[in-house]
């Protein structure tokens, strides 16, 4: 099972809607996680409700989006593999600091806690400056890995980095087998 976690950055969710549906198809069972903002949040990019309506309908299953709920997985709840997709520069930080007061960062502790693959989909306006130090903390960890990032737009955002999403799956098969796929920067 793939535990699958969405986090803010709301303008990305179609994409990750998209690639957690080509996991679906090719067999994937998925456990959908949510952060409290996601679940609880309307946005100019859909409503919450009918975001969480369309992910449970898909999966088959409830969203995890408490810290109570996110917590056995890892102990008792075993996951091949957990996606973060899209991950916001604040969840980023919050995971390499070992802080977790969310759903997602319990369910990624949790998680971490047994050695399994965690996949990161950065997306964050502050990933070449704030958050650079949080990428690398990440990238010598132990079981995490890097769906491949690219800048959307050096000239208005220079520190913005967006992860490629077409790149997910491919990036998650490489985690199962506990590699990177690399280039990390494209």
């Amino acid at each position: 099972m793939i535990g699958y976690a969405f986090c803010g950055s709301f303008c990305t969710h179609k994409k990750s809607l998209e690639i957690m549906e080509g996991l679906l198809d090719k067999g994937y069972d998925i456990l959908p996680i949510m952060s409290e903002n996601v679940y609880s949040t309307d946005t100019r990019f859909g409503k919450a409700r009918e975001l969480i309506d369309r992910v449970e309908a898909m999966t088959g299953r409830a969203v995890v989006h408490t810290i109570v709920d996110a917590e056995p997985l890892g102990p008792k709840v075993t996951l091949d593999a957990m996606v973060i997709a899209p991950c916001t520069g604040n969840t980023l930080a919050k995971i390499a600091r070992g802080i977790t007061d969310t759903s997602v960062t319990m369910a990624t502790k949790a998680h971490l806690r047994s050695d399994r693959p965690t996949v990161i989909a950065l997306c964050s306006n502050d990933a070449l400056s704030a958050n650079l130090q949080n990428i690398s903390i990440l990238l010598e960890r132990k079981s995490v890995y890097f769906t491949p990032l690219i800048q959307d737009d050096p000239s208005a955002k220079p520190h913005s980095l967006v992860s490629d999403f077409s790149l997910l799956n491919k990036t998650l098969e490489y985690a199962l087998e506990h590699r990177q796929l690399r280039p990390l920067f494209i």
